[in-house]
């Protein structure tokens, strides 16, 4: 029975920002530049919204307060289909990048505007870039403190730009009332290899993909957590001049099959809310500690 990996129900999750938002642009693109650019998110999102829809599967939107507040309609379709709204917070600003005062100012803004525009509860958060790690573990207070009940912001790899690669590899407890939620890896040679989405399953072929993530179902017997932007799906947006060659590569490389493993993807595995997976009292074996 457990070779079968659709008998457990993995976390699909979007995080909502538009491709002129993504960190690694803030050299190119500044944010007060941000109102200037051709913005691609609502055609995108509701691409996202028609092709779950269209394959019965729910997901977990990790929504930008800078674009639910702009974009109030997108933030009601996502509600109006079923999905679980959650918080990326309100300007794509790397945690790392902020002080308490003004992470907390940043995540409190986020949950009570997505909540006015939606009318449900957000209950969950995602860090841009993932960037909680060992130097700023005090978000963790400021995120029980706004009332937020699972993070998805620790990613347990060694990356250049973030990680915690000590890190637990699944859903655990890590304050009173809140979870942390991490993407999946893949633990191979005493190393966590990254397997949970982003530019990872656009780089590497769709089938190592699958595997890793069954590997996970079947050898830990736990759900994955599976993360993707908007912007990935959308292979003619604009291209932003005078960026770097590892910049340029990271961004765009295989945009154009994005659509098509995801697709893939949503066949080939069995997709839920972060919530209801997560946060359901009759599922408390999927957390750890």
């Amino acid at each position: 029975m457990r070779e079968n990996p659709k008998i457990i129900t993995n976390a699909l999750t979007v995080d909502v920002e538009d491709y002129f938002q993504v960190s690694a642009f803030a050299p190119y693109i500044q944010r007060n530049d941000w109102e200037l650019q051709e913005s691609r998110v609502e055609r995108n999102v509701q691409r996202i919204l028609d092709l779950l829809s269209k394959t019965d599967v729910k997901a977990t939107f990790f929504t930008l307060g800078w674009i639910a507040e702009r974009y109030p309609v997108l933030v009601r379709d996502i509600v109006d289909g079923g999905h679980e709204l959650a918080s990326h917070g309100y300007g794509h600003e790397r945690v790392s990048d902020l002080c308490e005062s003004s992470f907390f100012d940043d995540i409190y803004r986020a949950k009570l505007l997505l909540e006015d525009i939606s009318g449900v509860e957000v209950k969950g958060y995602r860090a841009p870039s993932f960037s909680i790690g060992a130097c700023n573990l005090w978000a963790l207070d400021a995120l029980q403190n706004a009332g937020y009940r699972y993070s998805s912001s620790i990613y347990p790899i060694l990356h250049d730009h973030y990680g915690m690669p000590d890190a637990p590899r699944f859903a655990h407890r890590i304050r009173d009332g809140l979870i942390e939620v991490p993407p999946t890896t893949l633990r191979v040679f005493n190393r966590n290899l990254p397997s949970s989405g982003g530019g990872y399953f656009r780089l590497v072929p769709y089938s190592i993909s699958r595997w890793m993530l069954r590997r996970v179902n079947i050898q830990d017997y736990l759900p994955a957590v599976f993360y993707f932007h908007p912007w990935e799906i959308d292979p003619d947006q604009p291209r932003v001049p005078g960026i770097n060659f590892k910049t340029r590569f990271r961004h765009y490389v295989n945009i154009n099959r994005m659509e098509q493993r995801l697709s893939c993807l949503l066949s080939d595995f069995r997709w839920g809310r972060m919530d209801d997976i997560f946060l359901s009292q009759n599922k408390p074996e999927v957390l750890l500690a």
